[in-house]
């Protein structure tokens, strides 16, 4: 199989399959599935990168999350081992280690009850140090870690080869890294994964954040453009990204907690469809 990310190879009807699987799991759940996160698997299936904008328990993480799963679920039909102890697909960045346990948790329910057999692991400062000796050896298929564990990550002689089958970036709570010392580190650290993996996918999600576009255009590495007024993808300049705004309104207590009841929250979903391989987002670094 190729190291890149085999998009075209899944079929239109292994998708529908997987996402016909999805939605019998929130079912199953009593919950319901909203637009925006629809929107958002599409968006990720197709190949884009984007930035989602909600508040506090509307779902932002099984949008960007499920994404990865359906592709997975996808592609077991033809590559059973898709949904095993693959190497690292996913890199889940968060701003601070105390998330990282919460993080875990909400990543492996849906996970193993979809029957996806992935290592999913966490990598801060509190990991131990027979954790990080084994990481040494392999990393989980699912590494959540920190601006500071990824970037310790990156310099390793062999974080190429370790990152050789990456296909997502999703980075939480991105409000906390802009405009922050921090923020820069994951900004390299994107840049530098960029070169290795050109078609990389990356995803943000926040809850506060002022300027949209803005967030985005630092989030991708490449200036933005949307249309609030179409709701639908437009084409930039020739050579520039493609970028699609959608936004819903939602009952939010369907996905969170009781105290989200009667709450309506507006979401946004900016997302860019990566250009050919030969003008990624970042020149070399």
């Amino acid at each position: 199989m190729s190291r890149e990310t085999p998009l075209k190879s899944i079929s239109a009807a292994a998708r529908q399959r997987a996402r016909q699987k999805v939605s019998a799991w929130f079912t199953a759940r009593k919950w319901k599935v909203f637009p925006f996160q629809k929107e958002t698997w599409s968006a990720y299936l197709d190949g884009h990168s984007g930035l989602i904008h909600a508040t506090t328990g509307t779902g932002k993480t099984l949008a960007a999350w499920l994404g990865p799963l359906i592709e997975a679920l996808a592609e077991a039909e033809s590559t059973p081992a898709a949904i095993s102890d693959v190497p690292t697909r996913i890199l889940w960045i968060t701003p601070l280690r105390a998330l990282a346990i919460d993080t875990l948790h909400s990543l492996k329910l849906p996970a193993t009850e979809l029957g996806i057999h992935w290592s999913i692991e966490s990598r801060t400062g509190d990991t131990s140090a027979a954790d990080r000796q084994r990481q040494r050896r392999r990393l989980p298929t699912v590494l959540v870690t920190t601006p500071e564990s990824l970037s310790l990550l990156l310099a390793r002689s062999d974080a190429a080869e370790q990152f050789r089958d990456l296909r997502a970036v999703i980075c939480d709570e991105w409000h906390e890294l802009l405009a922050t010392k921090r923020g820069v580190q994951v900004e390299l650290a994107l840049a530098r994964l960029r070169r290795w993996k050109p078609n990389l996918r990356t995803w943000a999600l926040s809850a506060t954040l002022g300027n949209l576009d803005e967030a985005l255009q630092v989030l991708l590495g490449a200036p933005v453009r949307s249309d609030t007024s179409r709701g639908r993808i437009e084409p930039c300049e020739p050579g520039k990204p493609n970028f699609i705004e959608a936004t819903d309104t939602v009952n939010a207590a369907e996905q969170s907690s009781p105290s989200a009841a009667d709450s309506h929250q507006t979401l946004r979903l900016l997302s860019r469809q990566p250009p050919p391989r030969q003008q990624g987002p970042f020149r070399p670094v």
